[in-house]
């Protein structure tokens, strides 16, 4: 708590705030409630109480009320997933995340996949946006068209090469269709795989199935485009699709329903027709193995979604909250690239109304989920949470002697209240979770060196510990 260094460079205010809550009667306590929400920088407070008693005779075997906490309140983690908004709630979605999509490509029967899906036909594909301009990049060992050979966090990389004459209406208004531009490319799927085998779309129904997890990543010209694991399933229990049903045919129908997706944009005000397409560069890979040397592989895969999931349009130079007007891009130091975006979002929002193109401007016009799945691809983010928080509810009922209330042969009753109290933290505070949250980051990187550090079951010890 006392880190002399850290404490250095606090404002005065915030510095004050740090020794009050230093010396008040119920800092272990509070210390101990950011802790146990990972440094949330936003956590939720809740005022209530709980009270179990035995069924039979009414007995009350255990009370906790908010009353006896510093404030009278508790904290628990805002679950926000963006790691710009809480890197400590956006670590544990994370984590879900790439059970999720492991579970859907190594198989965990505790998460509802066999493992025999690893045998089913499965791809790693990348759906783009289409070109709405030139823009600066990195083209392989070449330079760029500007003549300059761009480092990697170069900061024009990603912007027009001609402001003037980038197509940022085009931009914002397929980023907005985006999730129509994908509901499409399911249907299409789907009977294209029908049609490579030879069957009506329902009689492909009856026989296999497509499962997927995807999620949306925005390239740095700020246009959204998505990550998809896409695997082919029997009908029943995640079995084995049909003989019929290989690699190459899923990667051929994919091709085909990419370029077969077309969305209409109806003419308005100043605005022509359009008609929203995938862009060139659509990538399918297969997903090999792990550890089987492929380029592709599960734990890369599983780790690249996590990874997305946590992030948004702020990766672009725009801001992860909502933006009324343009004199906030003024006031919020937004770049050029990402404030024409968000400017052509708030001009076509009274042209086209119904698309909530103002209310989405700090998306750059996205709307959509940046984390979805089929239903049968594999587990859900709620089943993931749910175990997590059963888990530790045993492990508090154990810690003071309670049986499980829903067991068959339970014998107590439990009956919470719980209010909403606010959020957030004081000054103070958020310095502690930041503390808080940099030991725990720590903790994680020196678990992972040191697993990294340990020899594969398959080789001696020596030979791991030289490596």
């Amino acid at each position: 708590m006392t880190d002399s260094a850290t404490m250095a460079g606090l404002d005065p205010a915030t510095l004050a705030d740090v020794l009050r809550l230093a010396g008040s009667a119920g800092f272990d306590r509070i210390q101990d409630q950011i802790r146990r929400t990972g440094g949330c920088t936003d956590p939720i407070h809740l005022q209530g109480t709980t009270v179990t008693r035995d069924k039979a005779t009414g007995q009350v075997l255990h009370t906790y009320s908010t009353d006896t906490e510093p404030g009278g309140r508790l904290r628990i983690a805002c679950g926000n997933r963006r790691a710009s908004r809480c890197p400590s709630c956006a670590w544990t979605y994370a984590g879900d995340t790439y059970h999720l999509i492991r579970a859907g490509l190594v198989g965990d029967p505790a998460k509802g996949t066999p493992h025999t899906i690893r045998d089913h036909p499965r791809v790693f594909a990348t759906l783009t946006a289409p070109s709405f301009g030139p823009v600066h990049n990195r083209p392989g060992d070449r330079p760029c068209r500007c003549g300059t050979r761009h480092t990697e966090d170069a900061p024009k990389l990603g912007t027009p090469l001609d402001p003037d004459t980038y197509d940022y209406a085009d931009a914002v208004l397929w980023n907005n269709h985006a999730s129509e531009l994908w509901r499409y490319f399911t249907i299409y799927l789907r009977r294209e795989i029908a049609k490579r085998a030879g069957l009506t779309q329902r009689e492909c129904a009856e026989v296999c199935q497509v499962s997927y997890g995807k999620v949306a990543e925005y390239q740095k010209r700020g246009a959204v485009h998505f990550h998809a694991v896409i695997r082919l399933d029997g009908l029943y229990e995640l079995a084995p699709p049909p003989a019929w049903a290989t690699l190459d045919l899923l990667t051929e129908a994919i091709q085909a329903a990419a370029a077969r997706v077309a969305v209409d944009v109806d003419p308005a005000g100043d605005q022509p027709a359009r008609t929203l397409r995938w862009g060139a560069q659509l990538d399918v890979q297969p997903i090999g193995a792990f550890g089987d040397g492929e380029e592709i592989t599960e734990q890369a895969v599983a780790s690249y979604v996590a990874k997305y999931a946590t992030k948004a349009a702020e990766t672009t130079g725009t801001v992860d909250r909502r933006i009324g007007n343009k004199e906030a891009l003024a006031i919020l130091d937004v770049s050029e690239h990402p404030r024409r975006l968000i400017e052509a979002c708030l001009d076509l929002h009274p042209i086209y109304p119904d698309r909530k193109l103002r209310d989405w401007a700090h998306m750059l016009g996205f709307r959509g989920h940046f984390s979805t799945k089929s239903r049968r691809y594999s587990t859900t983010l709620s089943s993931l949470r749910q175990t997590r928080a059963d888990y530790r509810a045993a492990q508090q009922r154990e810690a003071l002697g309670l049986p499980d209330p829903q067991a068959s042969e339970a014998t107590t009753l439990t009956v919470a209240h719980w209010s909403y109290a606010g959020h957030g933290h004081t000054p103070g505070e958020s310095w502690l979770a930041a503390s808080i949250r940099r030991d725990i980051e720590l903790n994680r990187e020196t678990a992972r060196e040191a697993l990294r550090d340990q020899p594969a079951p398959h080789q001696p010890a020596t030979k791991g510990a030289a490596a």
